[in-house]
């Protein structure tokens, strides 16, 4: 009976100490695992070397090139025309024709409409009317100044006779005069019936349709006219930035370009034209807006295709200083650690080695290198997340990233500083950092 009873017991325990053993046999195995695959990563005799002296990492390079890096200055501006006119008329009167097009080019002269003259035709005939009965009262006068002249020589006549003629005279001229300056007022109101464009430039819409009566105190005017050859961008920049943009403007014209891709309005961008339009800053305003550290900057661009539209933003960039045979790399290969900027350097042996830099002038896409590479050197300028100093490389063919095609130069360049660390490159860092 106890024999019976002691043999289950026993089972169990047996059965718990295995089902321990092998749980604490898979917690070993587990911790276990990441040593050996690192291990198996590790290239004897080089510990958590990645890519030293094992599997090559792929990389792009970039040589180090001497040449002129211009810095630009980027700004958001908006077009405004150099001059804008109301058409309004100076007379009133009903308007009788209409002899433009909305959306018209129209020359200095050119007639876009007409009021009914015919008030003011018959006013300049009775101006007309009136100088020529004066005209025959003065003649009259002065044909007996002379008979008077005549008789005071013979004792006719009193010389007060004489000088009251003699004023009478002068009387009729000064009436003349007044009635020519009657029928120059009436000509140019009848003048005014035919409404001309005073400026050059691009026809609006039609505020007035013919039939109406209009008058001098119309506000809101027949047409508007916009000058769009040459027209104006007006823009701000930082109170920092201004004494360069001085300097630039003493050296000589003042280089400004549209950004390809932008315009419109701030809430819907329009594309702009592939080519950028270029212009010349034309003024800087005479004081800095003490509330937002910035000042206007006005610049003017010819606009023979009329690509620039006023009212609308465009974004522009300023060339306003060049630094002379500096040393230039991709941004890209540029790196920041502890110590500073760096880069890594391919070596002819398909290494990398790690290298100090003292940088100068940065842009979006360039910078230049004071201390720390030659002309001629080659840096890395993707891949470079995984190496580490001595690492091998695999020079892959083509473009670098981020090495200029075209323009040289990109928005915000400053003369000097630390580039700046994108998201992407920073997250990579971090979870590179946070691998075993």
């Amino acid at each position: 009976m106890a024999r019976s009873r002691i043999l289950p017991v026993t089972l169990i325990v047996l059965a718990l100490g295995a089902g321990a053993g092998a749980y604490v046999w898979q917690q070993q195995r587990q911790e276990a695992a990441p040593a050996e695959r690192n291990a198996a990563q590790t290239t004897p005799g080089q510990p958590g070397g990645r890519g030293r002296g094992g599997i090559a990492v792929p990389v792009t390079v970039a040589a180090a090139a001497q040449k002129d890096l211009p810095l630009t200055l980027d700004a958001l501006g908006t077009v405004q025309a150099l001059n804008s006119v109301t058409v309004r008329s100076q007379v009133t009167g009903q308007l009788t024709e209409v002899l433009f097009r909305e959306g018209q080019e129209v020359k200095t002269g050119d007639v876009l409409a007409r009021i009914d003259d015919r008030t003011y035709v018959a006013a300049l005939a009775q101006a007309q009317a009136k100088k020529a009965y004066d005209q025959a009262q003065l003649e009259n006068a002065r044909t007996d100044l002379r008979r008077y002249q005549g008789l005071l020589a013979a004792n006719g006549v009193t010389r007060q006779q004489v000088d009251t003629q003699r004023a009478q005279v002068a009387m009729y001229e000064a009436q003349v005069a007044q009635d020519q300056a009657a029928i120059d007022t009436a000509k140019t109101q009848l003048d005014y019936t035919t409404i001309r464009a005073p400026i050059e430039g691009r026809v609006g819409l039609r505020q007035v349709d013919p039939g109406n009566l209009i008058s001098t105190g119309d506000t809101t005017g027949i047409v508007s006219i916009t000058q769009m050859r040459p027209i104006g961008v007006s823009f701000t920049i930082p109170q920092a930035e201004l004494p360069r943009l001085r300097r630039a403007m003493a050296a000589g014209p003042v280089i400004v370009e549209t950004i390809p891709g932008t315009g419109g309005t701030a809430s819907q961008p329009v594309s702009q034209p592939e080519a950028p339009t270029r212009g010349t800053v034309m003024t800087v305003d005479n004081q800095v807006d003490s509330a937002t550290g910035t000042v206007k900057v006005k610049a003017v661009f010819p606009n023979e295709d009329t690509r620039l539209w006023p009212g609308a933003f465009v974004s522009l960039r300023l060339q306003i200083e060049t630094v002379p045979d500096a040393t230039v790399v991709p941004l890209v290969a540029v790196q920041q650690g502890p110590n500073g900027a760096f880069a890594f350097v391919a070596k002819a042996d398909n290494t990398v080695e790690q290298r100090p830099l003292v940088l100068g002038a940065v842009t979006r896409t360039e910078a230049a290198i004071h201390e720390g590479l030659k002309p001629g050197e080659r840096v890395v300028t993707s891949g470079a997340l995984r190496l580490n100093p001595g690492s091998r490389i695999d020079i892959a063919e083509g473009a670098a990233p981020g090495s200029p095609t075209g323009s040289p130069t990109a928005p915000t360049d400053r003369p000097g500083g630390q580039p700046p660390r994108s998201r992407p490159r920073q997250a990579a860092e971090a979870s590179e950092r946070s691998q075993p």
